[in-house]
């Protein structure tokens, strides 16, 4: 007869997921170990394999949330967007603003996305890969989408991938509860989109 799973199985699976990210960030997803991450979810090792069949099932779970929370974020700001009646440039102001915003309490989750997708089985892997490539297109979308004048078929890829630029890396330096806020910085970028650097009537 099959374990019937506690009421709070799926609660104590997101908290050792947020703190194996947490401890992967801190000390490295290869030279962490299930020990470890028992230690850092102050459990043992053998209550944490009733959860997880191992530090790769751990790291895959981990990344598959977070991906899919990525997708659901554009969709939800695409269906408001549309009900809302907003123009296509607010459509991309609002998906920078609500990326931003869940960077902001994501950072460990995203330095893993952004360095250990490697570490995962090659099936596994593809699943990730597949959907950071989805979110790089709806990116693209969007933002042709905003600036048709300015975003080509020609130069689509490399202005998305400089607008990721701009908000991929913020965890290296943008902290939460600093004196910039994360909501500020949106709008920092949304403006250097809308305008660049040049001040009105500059000449190049």
């Amino acid at each position: 007869m099959a374990r019937t799973r506690a009421p709070d199985h799926e609660a104590q699976r997101d908290q050792i997921l947020e703190l194996a990210a947490a401890k992967f960030a801190q000390t490295s997803y290869p030279s962490t170990s299930m020990a470890d991450l028992a230690a850092a979810s102050g459990t043992s090792k053998a209550r944490l394999y009733h959860y997880y069949e191992s530090k790769e099932a751990i790291l895959f779970d981990l990344l598959d949330r977070y991906t899919l929370r990525l997708m659901l974020i554009i969709a939800e700001v695409e269906g408001s967007s549309q009900r809302r009646g907003l123009s296509e440039r607010q459509t991309f102001a609002e998906l920078i603003r609500a990326f931003l915003a869940e960077y902001e309490t994501s950072h460990s989750r995203h330095i893993a996305l952004l360095n250990d997708v490697k570490y995962l089985v090659d099936t596994q892997r593809e699943v990730i890969l597949d959907r950071q490539r989805d979110v790089v297109a709806a990116f693209a979308r969007q933002l042709s989408r905003a600036y048709p004048e300015r975003v080509t078929k020609e130069n689509q890829t490399s202005v998305t991938m400089m607008v990721f630029g701009m908000i991929n890396w913020t965890f290296t330096w943008l902290k939460p509860g600093g004196r910039l806020r994360y909501e500020d910085f949106a709008a920092q970028v949304v403006d250097m989109l809308e305008h660049g650097l040049a001040a009105p009537g500059d000449a190049a």
